[in-house]
């Protein structure tokens, strides 16, 4: 169990805020997460007395933010266990990892490639490939998910064929909260010489990611679901692959040299990354880092699966409720649900105005709507700032919702 809840919560000034007259309950952070002081302090801080433009300048200011955006490089290496600091790439989020590897290994690929993802993609594991296929005329193939919310590993063996060239899967899903069995994916995947991409926006700070034990190809994940800044993400990719690739992008900071006949390309990472980026960002996420380190990921982790626990067994005593999920597999601090005859956006304005804060709608999720027969969920998530005493509440709140609405 995590140690000193109270300090924790106390690390986080937003939940001191009131809504109407009410304590904030604030159960959105599997859409992004709360900041603690350290962070906030360490941004501010930079900004105060370190800021400058990085790898550009030869003076003090520049040298000292150059320092630190890289020394997050190496914290993200060691965080993930990268063989190299040079195949961590910074992103903006998890969107635009994606859209990297899709843009730029989708170049390598020819018309009638394959590309497998699943039923349980956020769109920006699948609009991406989309617009790939539109450039490239690929085949996208999708693995079905089971009644019991899990990926069909059966299916997906059936879907590998020669022309497969990349498989793209969520780690974890935003919407049901099903873990997938990543390494059994990779696995089967490289049993065929197919490389992998993992979305671990919803797993990185839940779970203990060992790139290398994993043999992952890409891994991509955001910093503001982990506690740390927007506009800053991680495309970790293999060495081998990420010189295949062509830039995404151009401009400043990934040249080696230009002329009005010819560009060559700086060396990994800076190929990458193109312009001035988000490095106030990237010093967040390495405090962010620091900080899920000191409580400890597997005390995070057990904290949090007995918040869910809790949590569901709550929510199964409620009459006319759907719950997507089972307690068989394995899941996270996700709960998508709806209650019969009521509109899930009616239960989320109601909550809000008892203080909670919870997601409605379709999650970025549409086709997996589709595959539920609903046009959108209420989903509750969880964090290591969250408490039995908010669940409860969450609860009882939700039972008063109902009676209201139904009555």
């Amino acid at each position: 169990m995590i140690d000193n809840l109270n300090k924790i919560r106390n690390d986080f000034p937003i939940l001191k805020t009131k809504v109407y007259d009410k304590p904030l309950v604030f159960l959105d952070s599997a859409a992004s997460s709360q900041k603690p002081d350290c962070v906030i302090n360490a941004v501010a801080d930079f900004y105060k007395r370190h800021n400058a433009n990085i790898h550009r300048g030869v003076y003090f200011l520049s040298q000292k933010a150059t320092a630190l955006y890289e020394e997050t490089r190496v914290k993200v290496q060691q965080f993930i266990n990268a063989k190299y600091s040079h195949e961590i790439i910074f992103t903006r989020g998890t969107t635009e990892g994606i859209n990297l590897v899709a843009s730029s290994f989708g170049d390598l690929l020819s018309d009638g490639d394959e590309v497998i993802i699943s039923e349980m993609e956020h769109h920006a594991n699948i609009v991406p490939w989309q617009l790939l296929q539109k450039r490239k005329k690929i085949v996208i193939k999708v693995i079905p998910i089971t009644s019991d919310f899990q990926l069909d590993i059966a299916a997906y063996k059936k879907l590998i064929n020669q022309r497969t060239k990349l498989v793209s899967v969520t780690h974890i899903s935003n919407t049901l909260g099903t873990i997938n069995p990543i390494q059994l994916i990779i696995d089967i995947a490289h049993a065929n010489n197919i490389p992998v991409l993992i979305d671990a926006a919803q797993s990185i700070h839940h779970k203990a990611i060992d790139v290398q034990k994993l043999d992952v190809d890409f891994l991509v994940f955001s910093g503001h679901k982990m506690y740390a800044e927007t506009g800053i993400g991680i495309l970790y990719g293999k060495e081998d692959l990420l010189n295949k690739m062509p830039p995404y992008q151009g401009g400043g900071d990934m040249i080696k040299d230009v002329t009005f006949e010819q560009t060559t390309f700086a060396e990994l990472p800076q190929k990458f990354e193109a312009g001035t980026t988000n490095y106030s960002g990237a010093i967040s996420l390495k405090v962010a880092i620091e900080y899920i380190e000191k409580i400890g990921l597997d005390k995070i982790a057990c904290y949090e699966g007995k918040l869910q626990d809790y949590a569901i067994a709550k929510l199964r005593k409620m009459p006319d409720i759907q719950l997507y999920t089972t307690s068989k597999f394995n899941k996270t601090s996700v709960i998508s649900f709806n209650i019969k005859g009521i509109h899930h956006e009616d239960i989320g304005t109601m909550l809000d105005k008892m203080g909670i804060a919870v997601r409605t709608g379709g999650h970025c999720t549409y086709p997996l709507m589709k595959k539920l027969g609903v046009t959108g969920t209420v989903r509750a998530s969880f964090v290591l700032y969250n408490t039995f005493a908010e669940i409860d509440f969450f609860v009882k709140s939700l039972q008063r919702v109902v009676n209201m609405l139904k009555n």
